[in-house]
């Protein structure tokens, strides 16, 4: 395996991926990969008066269940904790969402926008 094919090496392309995507379409880049004890959030980015959390999803096939599948209320659990804990930590008057950017297969993108809610 050469190092450019490790999980996280193909994990930070794929967020870049997405991150050129998303300011391709309007967005800009608040921060990237915000980690706490909670959990973590790949990109955070502001469209317009909204702060958007938005979670990079890749596969490299459907045969398990494609990159959209992959995001369970678990996982959706620990965003949202991670989005909270940001928020205390800076705090917005802006609106929220969260938003997934799902690769399957190549770099083709399918950006699912108010992906999920908070609970």
């Amino acid at each position: 395996m050469r190092p450019a094919d490790t999980a996280p090496a193909v994990g930070s392309a794929k967020e870049e991926t997405a991150r050129r995507y998303l300011e391709a379409q309007g967005l800009w880049l608040e921060t990237r990969n915000y980690r706490c004890r909670q959990g973590e959030i790949d990109l955070i980015m502001r469209d317009g008066d909204c702060l958007v959390f938005v979670e990079v999803r890749y596969r490299r096939n459907a045969r398990f269940g494609g990159a959209v599948e992959s995001i369970t209320g678990t996982k959706q659990r620990r965003i949202i904790a991670a989005a909270q804990h940001y928020l205390q930590r800076h705090p917005t008057r802006l609106d929220c969402r969260f938003d997934v950017l799902a690769m399957t297969g190549g770099d083709d993108v399918q950006w699912l926008k108010n992906a999920f809610q908070q609970f």
